[in-house]
């Protein structure tokens, strides 16, 4: 029973974490830094190719 006790409180603290990273601002913040990241090799690319 303690075992089971411990999982399930394992498994809650985990649902509760990624509930507040999913929600928080930061993972925003790093979806357009990855975002102004593949514009720039795309222009990069395009440069190139008209070269």
């Amino acid at each position: 029973m303690n075992k089971l006790v411990r999982m399930a409180a394992a498994i809650l603290v985990g649902i509760l974490l990624s509930v507040g990273i999913l929600g928080c601002n930061t993972f925003r913040g790093v979806g357009k830094d990855l975002q102004r990241g593949g514009q720039a090799i795309e222009n990069t690319a395009e440069k190139v190719q008209q070269q």
